[in-house]
């Protein structure tokens, strides 16, 4: 989108109302000019006349964007002439929260740029302040997985999230539906992991009364009851040969039987699946059929080992005793912090929790320091073990990059080949598409 400034300043200014979202416009020295009124009603009032920069409100920042480590959107603006988008987290009056921020550039009758508007659309989907419903975080590899999310959340796009037990994947599943057009309608989860063949052939699509032994009614299958919203498939990697086959004709057709019926039923839903296995590996070995992988594989997210986000733990284990708590609210000291960010948990978040929840037990007040938790971390080796991080397979690492790297080409696969030096049909291997 290529706007051209033919009048004043002010005149330029007005049009920021015509957003539907809260929005500034910026030089091209990064000085705020104006506001429309949901920018002033969501993140409060700016003197424009002080010269107030961008990233001294957003940020509390001395310096630009990636003079200070982050992506800048300006920056970016400037140097392809093209409208750039980025997720940030801003300073609002309610604390830090998660903004998808879309840069648009203006240019002067001259042709060079002279203006840039900048609309901020607020992230719900994970919270960068202590919050019990979502999502917490603030690293870099936290605010990939987030921008990741935010990306394909709207659009119908079959998920695949990877990553080691215990790293949210439930989590996730639960932010991209309700940031999808699908939220109204119901998320439901299958849990593939223990079901035998027929029971979950017959929990998925129902059975009839009489379908085999046991099947004393009728029973609606939990494809119904996801009609219009998201099935989840937890731990896909555990599903049995034979159920693939059918899970590949639901995909395929969008059609399935009820257990025991000859009656064809149409099926409507987002897919999302999730596992801690290497399911690539496993259509090596002939445990995974792939022709279903790359159905399920349609866009893939890693989320991030605990370990990866030791900036986020203390914000993770406030959030978790919030949840935990009923009157008192409990607190760890400042060296119980420490010991907890510089803990290898195996288990990610599940673990951290099942340690926090242990501490409550063994406390006697609603403080929580470090003596409680060497009582709750007798299993948990010092994060200085990183020896699994050290040897994380390869395939994980390149995803981790290849994701990266199409946040930073916002979507282009063309250019992110371009950059990782390899063909786009090697990308689309690589990622599994």
């Amino acid at each position: 989108m290529q706007l051209i400034a033919k009048d004043s300043d002010k005149d330029v200014a007005y049009m920021l109302d015509g957003f539907d979202y809260p929005a500034i416009l910026v030089s091209a020295d990064y000085r705020i000019l104006a506001t429309n009124e949901l920018y002033r009603s969501t993140f409060g009032e700016i003197d424009v006349d002080k010269g107030a920069r961008c990233y001294q409100v957003s940020h509390g920042y001395q310096v630009p964007c990636d003079q200070a480590g982050e992506s800048c959107p300006l920056a970016a603006c400037k140097s392809s002439g093209n409208k750039e988008r980025v997720l940030h987290i801003h300073s609002t009056p309610r604390g830090k929260e998660y903004v998808d921020v879309e840069m648009l550039p203006i240019r002067g009758d001259d042709g060079e740029l002279k203006y840039f508007v900048e609309i901020l659309k607020p992230v719900h989907i994970a919270s960068a302040e202590l919050s019990t419903q979502t999502m917490v975080g603030r690293s870099p590899a936290f605010n990939t997985l987030v921008e990741m999310i935010n990306l394909v959340a709207k659009r119908d796009t079959s998920v695949l999230l990877m990553g080691e037990s215990g790293t949210g994947k439930e989590l996730a599943a639960k932010a991209i539906h309700d940031a999808s057009s699908r939220s109204s309608r119901p998320l439901v989860t299958v849990e593939c992991a223990g079901l035998t063949e027929t029971l979950f052939e017959s929990e998925l699509f129902g059975h009839v009364k009489g379908a085999f032994t046991g099947a004393t009614s009728n029973k609606r299958g939990l494809l119904e009851t996801a009609e219009g919203g998201t099935l989840f498939l937890d731990e896909i990697g555990d599903v049995s040969m034979g159920m693939q086959v059918k899970l590949l004709r639901l995909i395929e057709t969008g059609t399935y039987r009820t257990v025991g019926s000859t009656e064809l039923k149409r099926a409507q839903f987002r897919l999302i699946c999730a596992t801690h296995k290497n399911l690539s590996a496993c259509v090596a070995s002939g445990e995974f059929r792939e022709d279903l992988y790359y159905r399920i594989n349609a866009f893939p997210i890693v989320l991030p080992p605990l370990r990866e986000r030791g900036e986020d733990i203390s914000l993770i284990a406030k959030s978790i005793l919030e949840k935990f708590s009923k009157k008192d609210m409990y607190h760890l000291t400042e060296s119980a912090i420490k010991v907890l960010e510089k803990s290898y948990f195996e288990g990610n978040v599940r673990e951290l929790r099942n340690v926090l929840e242990r501490a409550i037990i063994f406390a006697h007040s609603n403080i929580i320091d470090v003596k409680i938790l060497e009582r709750c971390m007798l299993d948990v080796s010092p994060r200085n073990d990183e020896k699994k991080e050290r040897w994380e397979n390869l395939k994980t690492k390149e995803l981790h990059y290849l994701n990266e790297l199409l946040i930073y080409c916002d979507g282009d696969k063309a250019k992110a080949a371009d950059i990782a030096g390899i063909s786009l049909r090697s990308l689309y291997r690589k990622l599994g598409t």
